[in-house]
């Protein structure tokens, strides 16, 4: 846990994504005569060298700071590495209410869900007790309104000549950050007596024209930003670019006639990438893909029981998207049902499909979780088919260290190995990454949001990156504004 003083009024505390880009989790703390107020941003799960070696790993689920004066949760977007630490932090005793937008509220049940069975229970009896549970601690806001978490309330504040009370209040805003559908940064009014300050956490920014979403726009006023690094010290290219690397790496890819594997988040990325394919298609119909294939006849496989409900969930939410993918639909396209598209449901079919696209030649593109390959169906596919040199392996996320997706990654190049369940596996497929299609903003992207803040912040906190990006990103804040930036530690 990290903590940072504020300016008298506030205090930050950081309990995860400090020493990297998982387990975020930080709260603001409004200091009173008469004990803190808290309100938690985040609460969710350490994944790959970012869990501890030595605790256990059930033991780094639990809460491990006090949370008696916590007031509020307040969820940025559902990825788990966001709110996967949610179910320990209700059997730790939390019961205050837990905010987020709209569409987060419809998603937020879908991602714990996934997470109870995985790590918690296969009851399903608890399971629903549980989700009926968060459901009634919701609170979906729109974007842009403010929403009062602690009403002005009497707090005593000693000056030198006498003793006055001044009134304490927290507001909370949600403002569109373009990540994935739903995703928030979040803008706190902190008011003190006639003091007011304005906290930011931009969770995780999204750069702009991602698919399905619209672009994040600075706020008017931020006295403390806390701001995400995860591309601190990288520019990706922009979509165009990106949209071709993709359609030449598929054509490239299957004239051998072999898989296109992605491992792939289920939510965000995946909706995502089959936008951008359904794209192709739409564009390049009629045309030759390989000697034996149209572009309309090229089958592009999702092997995911979560992504295709959070599918299903995003179709739902039609009215969040934004412009461009409405007027598709309008068009009668379908960017995330089109015809090619078939979804794998039950383990039984996964694992034919996996032996099946192993001994044949067969072109396909497979879109599979997890999205850092550090469990889920991917794994099999990875098994199947690194050792074979007519497959790919094309990442499209962060990778996080210590993951079997940062090792592919590394060492792919180099036909090295990947350790996967204890045993080794040569890579001779040929691995790529096309770093333009994080959901998160580089650089580029971080600098513009911190410059289009009209009233500046007076201190900024770099979190959730490794040490080179935070570092980077730094270097080019402090060259580029006359802000103090600070890189809170555990």
């Amino acid at each position: 846990m990290s903590s940072e003083q504020g300016n008298g009024i506030f205090d930050i505390k950081h309990h995860g994504a400090v020493n990297g880009v998982t387990g975020s989790c930080h709260e603001l703390v409004i200091r009173q005569d008469d004990g803190p107020l808290g309100v938690l941003i985040d609460c969710g799960l350490f994944q790959g060298a970012e869990i501890s070696g030595d605790r256990d790993e059930l033991d780094q689920l639990k809460i491990d700071f006090p949370i008696g004066h916590i007031q509020a949760l307040v969820v940025t977007h559902v990825h788990i590495d966001h709110v996967g630490r949610i179910p320990y932090l209700l059997a730790a005793g939390f019961s205050g209410p837990i905010i987020c937008s709209q569409a987060s509220a419809i998603l937020l049940p879908l991602v714990l869900e996934d997470a109870l069975k995985i790590g918690f229970t296969r009851n399903e009896r608890l399971i629903e007790s549980f989700l009926s549970k968060i459901k009634e601690q919701i609170i979906a806001l729109d974007f842009n309104s403010w929403h009062c978490i602690i009403p002005a309330k009497k707090g005593t504040t000693k000056t030198v000549s006498n003793q006055s009370a001044e009134e304490v209040s927290l507001k909370v805003k949600l403002k569109e950050a373009g990540h994935i559908l739903g995703s928030a940064y979040v803008e706190f009014s902190v008011t003190k007596g006639r003091n007011n300050q304005r906290v930011v956490f931009s969770g995780d920014l999204g750069p702009p024209y991602t698919p399905l979403l619209s672009s994040p726009k600075s706020p008017y006023r931020a006295d403390c930003l806390v701001i995400e690094s995860t591309y601190g010290n990288k520019v990706h290219e922009d979509r165009r670019t990106r949209l071709k690397r993709l359609e030449a790496i598929i054509i490239s890819a299957l004239q051998d006639n072999g898989v296109i594997l992605i491992p792939a988040f289920s939510i965000g990325r995946t909706q995502e990438l089959l936008y951008e394919i359904e794209s192709l298609i739409h564009k390049l119909s009629g045309q030759k893909l390989t000697r034996q294939l149209n572009w309309q006849d090229l089958e592009v496989i999702v092997d995911s029981p979560l992504a295709a409900q959070f599918n299903t969930a995003y179709r739902s939410l039609k009215p969040f998207w934004d412009a461009e993918a409405r007027a598709k639909v309008k068009a009668k396209r379908h960017p995330l049902s089109f015809e090619q598209l078939l979804t794998i449901n039950d383990h039984a079919t996964h694992l034919q499909t996996v032996d099946y696209l192993a001994k044949t030649a067969r072109p396909a593109i497979v879109i599979a979780a997890s999205g850092m390959c550090t469990g889920g169906r991917v794994v099999n596919y990875l098994k199947a088919l690194l050792p074979d040199k007519r497959n790919d392996v094309l990442f499209v996320g962060y990778q996080a260290r210590g993951t079997a997706g940062r090792d592919i990654q590394k060492y792919g190049p180099q036909n090295g190995y990947v350790e996967l369940d204890g045993k080794r596996y040569e890579i001779n497929a040929a691995v790529h990454t096309l770093g333009g299609y994080s959901a998160h903003a580089d650089q580029f992207d971080l600098l513009k949001f911190i410059q289009r803040i009209r009233h500046k912040p007076k201190e900024i906190r770099i979190v959730h990156g490794d040490d080179d990006a935070k570092l980077a990103l730094k270097t080019a804040i402090e060259k580029s504004f006359n802000i103090r930036v600070t890189i809170p530690r555990a």
